[in-house]
Parts: structure tokens; C-alpha cells; sequence
């Protein structure tokens, strides 16, 4: 895939050490994973649609949720801010979810509580 994303060698090596350390088995590689996970969110997919070069989905999802439990994005991205100089590239996340087209409904039929105020509040 042309439009894959992929972490160099050197920007992996400005990441603080921060990936936790294998426990059993062999590991997939973090680059790989990394990559993958960043991939995902900036095209907006879901983990089912992860570029196969990339790993498998559930590996990418089950690191994506392991890792932000522990911290390690917010230790990466502290790590990150705290070096002086410009930064290369600055990146906003504005991640949003779409409601399913059956969410409006849930209201009237009584499957969520109402909120005072609101439309269609009784």
C-alpha cells in the first residue's frame, strides 16, 4: 500500500523508552505495531481494516487498549514535548464517532433515560 505509514528507524529511536518489556513468547515488533495503531487512527479505520503489513487487528487493538491503560502514549508524547527545538510536524487529534442511524430512536423507545432540556424529553 502506497499511503501506509510507517515509522523510520529514527523516529522510533526519539520515542522514549517506553514499550514494555516482552513477558513469554516472542514479540511483535513494536515499530510494526506503532505504526499500525497510528495508521489506523489518522484514516479514521477500524481495527478490522488494518493494512495486513501492519499485523494482525486484534494484536494492534489489544496493544492500542493495553498501552493507553498503562500510560504509554501519555509517556511518549510527554517525552516528545519535552525536547527543545521546533518540532518537525505538530499533530491535533480530533477523533469523532458517528452515531449508528438507529441511535435516535433509543429515546423513544425508552432504552436511555431522558434528560431535562432536551429534545423530545417528556
Amino acid at each position: 500500500m502506497a499511503d501506509l505509514f510507517w515509522l523510520t528507524k529514527a523516529q522510533i529511536e526519539q520515542i522514549p523508552r517506553s514499550f514494555p518489556l516482552s513477558h513469554g513468547g516472542p514479540r511483535v515488533d513494536d515499530r510494526r505495531v506503532f505504526s499500525g495503531i497510528i495508521h489506523v487512527i489518522r484514516n479514521g479505520l477500524r481495527w478490522r481494516e488494518a493494512p495486513a503489513e501492519c499485523g494482525r487487528h486484534k494484536t494492534l487493538c489489544n496493544r492500542f487498549i493495553r498501552w493507553r491503560r498503562m500510560g504509554i502514549f501519555n509517556r511518549i508524547f510527554v517525552g516528545l514535548a519535552g525536547r527543545k527545538g521546533q518540532p518537525e510536524r505538530l499533530m491535533i487529534d480530533a477523533t469523532q464517532r458517528k452515531a449508528h442511524r438507529t441511535a435516535a430512536s433509543l429515546l423513544e423507545k425508552g432504552l436511555i433515560p431522558a434528560v431535562a432540556g432536551a429534545p423530545g424529553a417528556a
